[in-house]
């Protein structure tokens, strides 16, 4: 990145903290993917909040701009187990801000299994979270009762330029990797999982570029959606999957489990837009398949009279090319700053709640000052 681009964006999360500065700064603790442009937001967190830690996670670290974060900030090592034992997640929060008013900034659901014991054992306050993903989302609102209040961004329209061009770039390294062993997308019938942004933005730009797209998604609705925009709906999963020889996952759940690999036709291709571990159930997959890596990010599983490839190791494909969205990306993240704001204030009911529309409209009036060039 050169440095005048550097500069502008800097000034531009100066603005937006100083706008959204809260009246008491609490204490965050900040989960981020780790890509270059990152150290810029991470820097407008610790204006906006005592940043205790940035935990990135471990398939989307650049080490330019870890390196950059770490002379100011921690940097610690995240994992699902993480927060999935209450006493862990509870020792941990206690450890670097005990007694203190806490925000946590997800992205994916990081604190969900042991939120309530954060909440309601940590010496300190938790003001909130705030969450990023639809996956994240999703988790949260599936809680129970949640123990205190989760500002989401994931539906935002200041997301939507984001979902499309994540959709681009997973079509783009999809298509690299294909590339990059004589294969093209045309002529390959895909199946795309999951008609949510990700996968609706997916199915529309492998359409564009001349591939048969059909799409299969477990909620009717969405299923309405694909068929009204012209896309072939899969009315029998496993069918779809025998037919086709592309298959895109981006449902934020288990899009395949072990029964369903053997389902795959000879030579097809697997991509997820998010982490295996979401995604893919492989730890489930016959031990009668060999894993052979195939090219690089490409590894292919064969069995006696069965193969396939999977791309990325089943992780988010898009990140192999920097996942980059250039400077829409900072929409969201000046919305994660002004969520803090919101949580700080202390006046938002248990539950999930929204950015104000007019802190959104401030949002994109700045960003467009700075970007529209």
């Amino acid at each position: 990145m050169e440095q005048f681009e550097r500069a502008r964006i800097d000034s531009y999360f100066a603005r937006i903290a100083a706008e959204f500065a809260p009246t008491e700064r609490p204490s965050s603790f900040l989960i981020t993917h780790l890509l270059p442009e990152r150290p810029s937001f991470v820097g407008a967190v610790g204006r906006t909040s005592n940043l205790r830690a940035v935990l990135p996670k471990p398939k989307s670290i650049d080490a330019a701009a870890r390196r950059a974060i770490e002379k100011t900030t921690p940097c610690e090592t995240l994992s699902r187990e993480m927060f999935e034992d209450p006493d862990t997640a509870v020792e941990y929060i206690e450890s670097r801000a005990a007694g203190e008013a806490v925000v946590l900034l997800d992205v994916g659901g990081y604190f969900t299994p042991s939120l309530d014991a954060i909440c309601n054992q940590v010496s300190g306050r938790i003001l909130g979270v705030v969450e990023d993903t639809e996956n994240g989302h999703k988790r949260y609102a599936n809680s129970d009762k949640l123990p205190c209040p989760v500002v989401s961004v994931a539906r935002s329209p200041l997301k939507d330029p984001e979902d499309f061009l994540v959709g681009q770039s997973v079509v783009f390294s999809t298509e690299a990797l294909l590339r990059s062993r004589g294969d093209i997308l045309h002529g390959r019938p895909a199946l795309v999982i999951g008609f949510g942004k990700l996968g609706a933005s997916i199915a529309r730009l492998l359409h564009a570029k001349g591939v048969q797209v059909t799409v299969h998604d477990v909620d009717p609705v969405r299923r309405t959606q694909a068929l009204s925009q012209g896309f072939t709906v899969a009315r029998d999963r496993d069918v779809a999957l025998h037919g086709a020889g592309l298959v895109l996952c981006a449902t934020g759940t288990v899009s395949l489990r072990g029964e369903d690999f053997a389902t795959l036709r000879n030579g097809a291709y697997v991509a997820t837009v998010t982490s295996s571990e979401d995604e893919l159930d492989l730890g489930s997959l016959p031990d009668v398949y060999q894993r052979t890596p195939n090219g690089e990010h490409v590894t292919r599983y064969a069995t006696t009279g069965h193969y396939f490839y999977l791309l990325n190791r089943g992780n988010a494909v898009n990140f192999l090319h920097g996942a980059s969205v250039g400077p829409f990306i900072f929409l969201v993240q000046a919305e994660i700053l002004a969520g803090i704001r919101m949580l700080t204030r202390g006046d938002l009911g248990h539950g999930m709640r929204e950015v104000d529309a007019a802190d959104r409209k401030t949002i994109a009036a700045t960003w467009l000052n700075y970007f529209n060039r």
